[in-house]
């Protein structure tokens, strides 16, 4: 993998040119100072001071008396000890509050490449459906796996030559409610051509999807043969797309082959081997029966940029799912 393949699946370099079929988003170059509070832990937990006065937590009950319990009193303990003032960022505020209420007043956030799905919990909503600079910002402090992003992009470029990209943007996407987390999927590119698409959501059978397979295959299909195929400049890929209600095609993100990128129903072994010729086809799986789903793969870290290597941890995760596969196929091949 070389780092200009890994550049063009950030999101400030593939969404202006694919705009038209994606989803509304608006993007802001982060200033590093703003970086450097996502990367700083070696004091408290602090939040910024909101300009605007919008709380993370809208809905949480104040209690003045257990607040009091947090104030340090003058003359008190070791006055060299100053309690940490929360940074502040109104520049910023103000233009991510002017673009949340440019796409509807809710949005979910993404960096260069990751978004915080493993903070979600901390939400109000336990989603990334955020409606203010406060919230936004508890997310991305709160993640771990956006260290990925601010420190280990490229680690797995045979030509890497830094730890980072020059600089960090923030994607804001317009939060859609009636979403269906079984209509994403990832596609995979090999050599330019489509030769997988491999249901997203993993941990689930929808037995609608078995249904409509053929139809979506032929959807993404020509998507793919009509706006990425002599579009998008890398050989060697994977995109995410969305199926809407009335059987439109939306592009969601894109990852780079191999490395740290979910295979899902797939390995990477499969996918290198199987169709390592053109011609080959495009293999299309959805999660079939209970037997088939890979609840080793719920997590709530992003599935688009996961460190799946040797020794990484999530190699390990996606070894023990696959054999639990295996183990109640046999399992219900013995009972048959």
């Amino acid at each position: 993998m070389k780092e200009e393949e890994v550049n063009r699946c950030q999101i400030q370099e593939w969404y202006p040119k694919f705009k038209s079929v994606s989803i509304r988003t608006r993007i802001h170059e982060l200033p590093e100072s703003f970086v450097q509070y996502l990367l700083d832990d070696s004091g408290p937990f602090l939040l910024p001071v909101s300009i605007s006065n919008d709380d993370a937590f809208p809905n949480r009950i104040h209690n003045p008396e257990e607040e009091d319990d947090y104030q340090v009193s003058e003359g008190s303990g070791d006055e060299s000890e100053q309690p940490s003032l929360p940074p502040s960022f109104p520049e910023l505020e103000l233009e991510i509050k002017e673009s949340i209420e440019s796409l509807g007043g809710s949005v979910f956030p993404k960096l260069n490449w990751s978004a915080p799905k493993d903070s979600a919990w901390i939400s109000t909503t336990g989603s990334l459906r955020c409606s203010s600079f406060s919230e936004i910002a508890l997310l991305l402090r709160s993640s771990d796996s956006l260290v990925h992003d601010l420190c280990h992009a490229y680690d797995s470029c045979s030509d890497k030559t830094s730890s980072r990209p020059r600089s960090f943007f923030l994607a804001l996407r317009k939060w859609y409610q009636s979403l269906k987390p079984e209509m994403e999927f990832r596609c995979f590119v090999r050599n330019q051509n489509l030769v997988g698409i491999s249901q997203r959501e993993v941990t689930t059978c929808y037995p609608a999807l078995i249904e409509k397979k053929d139809s979506l295959q032929a959807l993404i299909e020509d998507f793919f043969l009509e706006n990425l195929m002599s579009r998008f400049e890398s050989e060697n890929y994977t995109f995410d797309v969305y199926v809407t209600k009335d059987d439109r095609v939306k592009v969601v993100d894109f990852n780079p082959w191999g490395a740290f990128t979910l295979p899902l129903l797939y390995t990477w072994e499969e996918l290198d081997q199987t169709h390592s010729e053109q011609g080959d086809g495009v293999d299309f799986r959805v999660v079939e029966s209970q037997l088939s789903v890979r609840p080793g793969l719920k997590t709530a870290v992003p599935f688009d940029y996961l460190d799946t290597g040797t020794g990484s941890g999530w190699d390990q995760v996606i070894r023990n799912a696959n054999e639990d596969l295996q183990q109640q196929t046999r399992n219900a091949q013995a009972g048959a």
